[in-house]
């Protein structure tokens, strides 16, 4: 549990640290709109060299996503099974009694995989180096003409922030939870899958009481604090665009301009 760095913010002082919250989160969509596009393997190089740049120099360490993506192995094993069922085009890589593998069964799970492996750097990037408050008001303002339209902007991106927030806090419970059931017996490890699934009970249920606690509390304080949904509000940090937000926006429309020539291209 400890290795799920997802959602935590690193205080570090670098140059994206010191970037806008708006500039960082229009460049997570812009490049998410990148990553999907068809741009074939020389878009993800493109993406991918972008977001290794961002790692240095927001000086986080390469490792943090390794670690960010590990959850996800399981679905990545499980896709390549059903891709290896499914799709019977290109060559055949390999052919044992009833299993054959094709060549574009292999690829399609890597160009899956590739792509999570991308989304997840770019929202860690976005976690680590943004706080949760400037995360909301980043959000709040960018989604602001909407106001007009009389969608409640500023809940949706409290509620966002608070859901960020609260996957770090949720992990290390989890990692309490099961450390206390293991020492009253309970293994999560052996056994059989009846065992295994009752195990598991034993261990969503205490956390679903203690995640609506956390919300009950965190909803007492906030009232105690005169929080008042739609209420009109002061800001004690203003946000203002600089010149490293500018060259972030840029870079991110170059790199999105760059994938969509490659799509077509290809």
């Amino acid at each position: 549990m400890n290795n799920i760095v997802f959602g935590k913010y690193i205080p570090i002082d670098s140059v994206l640290h010191r970037c806008d919250p708006r500039a960082k989160i229009t460049a997570l969509f812009l490049i998410l709109i990148a990553i999907f596009l068809p741009a074939g393997w020389y878009g993800f190089a493109l993406i991918g060299a972008f977001l290794v740049i961002g790692l240095l120099i927001a000086k986080l360490r390469p490792g943090m996503v390794l670690k960010a993506f590990k959850p996800m192995l399981f679905m990545m094993l499980f896709l390549l099974v059903i891709n290896i069922f499914s799709v019977k085009t290109g060559d055949l890589w390999f052919s044992w009694k009833f299993i054959n593998i094709y060549s574009d069964a292999v690829l399609n799970t890597l160009y899956i995989v590739i792509r999570l492996l991308l989304m997840v750097t770019l929202t860690t990037l976005l976690t680590a180096t943004t706080k949760p408050l400037e995360l909301t008001l980043g959000l709040e303002q960018l989604m602001k003409p909407l106001a007009k339209l009389h969608v409640p902007t500023h809940e949706i991106a409290m509620m966002i922030s608070i859901a960020l927030r609260f996957i770090p806090t949720i992990i290390e419970e989890t990692e309490r939870i099961m450390n206390a059931q293991k020492s009253r017996g309970v293994d999560f490890d052996e056994g059989s899958l009846k065992e295994k699934i009752s195990a598991i009970l034993s261990l969503i249920v205490p956390l679903f009481s203690v995640a609506f606690q956390r919300a009950d509390d965190l909803a007492n304080a906030m009232e105690a604090r005169g929080y008042v949904p739609g209420a009109e509000r002061t800001r004690y940090k203003e946000l203002i665009y600089q010149g490293r937000d500018h060259v972030l926006r840029i870079l991110s429309l170059l790199i999105l301009a760059g994938t969509i020539v490659l799509a077509f291209v290809l």
